[in-house]
């Protein structure tokens, strides 16, 4: 009986106090009014902020994202389904629907040729597009243009800017989709000019611009702005130990895509480019022999070098060397060390232009002058 009366006694204090609790700490309690709810602060974007924003804003219809599918055809329905293969990033060039990426975000598909893969591109709005075909790709750019029939009202061609002004330090501004992420939007600064990378043809990309805008796997083929808007470069690598942003990525400058891009359009994928009309032998014969430069293997009939009196290596009719050929040691006041660096020299110079070329002849330097002519690339 008495465990029953400290029970009911408990209860009744409790209660008490819950609605003591109430009174005193209640909405129309004195001791519980607190004011008017607190209003959030008057807050306007810094004008550099704002820049930003309406770039991002401007640029992203640009940018779309781009994603492989491999066709898996099912053992016991016999239906065909598309299933993930790898994806990245490209930005629309004009109003004819060609869109420009990196060639290895579509070098499946390309050495496939289309069978059992698609192509998908999706749009800012997030519509689709299967890709059409493959314009064009240049394996020692990085570079592809793929073409999708989408409306031209859906078409934002990016703004084009220029890289040959650029300086280190000024802002930079990525827009991709990393990780499957869309339209996500890094800002840096240029880190570094001159910059080189090696393309998957093993050719030696020079004049590649660094930065420290966050890329990650995904951005590749997406756009480098500058704080105007304007491209300026492609996202195409990162130099990271474990696979993700380490504050070091690369971009080719964009007056090289212009160049070739324009030209992919132009020509149905045809990629061409100033020259000599020469063979040379690879780089490691050069070593071999401890020589610097580009060996002369073939000088074609009638070419660039063959007006200019350039001589090839020649052997006697049983296989053995008679001569060797001319050693190219420089384009002008290029140096030139090896094959891509004969690249590097002549890709600065048009068709039809005069150039000094500086040879080594039997252990003689000689200087001839030679009208550069059009190769294919």
């Amino acid at each position: 009986m008495r465990h029953h009366r400290w029970i009911v006694a408990t209860v009744a204090v409790v209660a008490s106090a819950t609605l003591v609790f109430v009174a005193c700490f209640g909405p129309d309690s004195p001791a519980g009014y607190a004011g008017p709810p607190r209003q959030a602060e008057p807050f306007e974007l810094k004008p550099e902020e704002k820049r930003i924003v309406d770039i991002f804003r401007e640029a992203s219809p640009s940018v779309v994202f781009i994603s492989s599918n491999v066709l898996v055809r099912s053992y016991f329905s016999r239906s065909v389904d598309e299933m993930p293969y790898g994806a990245g990033s490209g930005f629309i060039w004009d109003k004819q629907g060609h869109v420009v990426t990196n060639f290895h975000v579509v070098r499946d598909y390309v050495q496939r040729e289309g069978r059992g893969m698609t192509l998908t591109v999706t749009m800012d709005d997030q519509s689709k597009y299967k890709v059409e075909e493959v314009v064009g790709v240049y394996v020692d750019k990085e570079l592809a243009v793929l073409r999708i029939a989408a409306p031209p009202e859906k078409l934002h061609p990016i703004h084009l800017g220029t890289s040959r002004t650029l300086l280190v330090g000024q802002t930079t501004l990525a827009i991709g989709n990393p990780f499957g992420l869309d339209r996500t939007l890094t800002v840096g600064i240029v880190s570094a000019l001159g910059r080189e990378i090696q393309a998957l043809s093993g050719r030696r990309i020079s004049d590649v611009i660094q930065t420290d805008a966050a890329i990650n796997p995904g951005n590749s083929g997406g756009p480098l702005l500058n704080s105007s808007g304007q491209l300026i470069g492609m996202n195409t690598a990162i130099l990271s130990p474990s696979g993700v942003n380490a504050g070091i990525g690369f971009a080719i400058p964009g007056d090289i895509v212009r160049r070739y891009v324009d030209q992919m359009i132009k020509t149905k994928g045809k990629v061409s480019g100033a020259g000599l009309g020469i063979r040379p032998f690879p780089d490691s014969t050069a070593k071999s022999l401890g020589l610097v430069g580009v060996l002369i293997e073939r000088v074609f009939p009638d070419g660039a070098a063959d007006k200019a009196g350039l001589q090839g290596t020649r052997f006697h009719d049983n296989g053995d060397l008679e001569r060797l050929g001319d050693v190219i040691t420089a384009i002008g006041s290029d140096k030139v060390s090896d094959f891509d660096g004969l690249r590097d020299a002549l890709e600065k110079r048009a068709v039809g232009d005069e150039v000094e070329v500086t040879v080594s002849r039997e252990g003689k330097e000689k200087k001839v002058k030679a009208l550069l002519q059009e190769i294919e690339l």
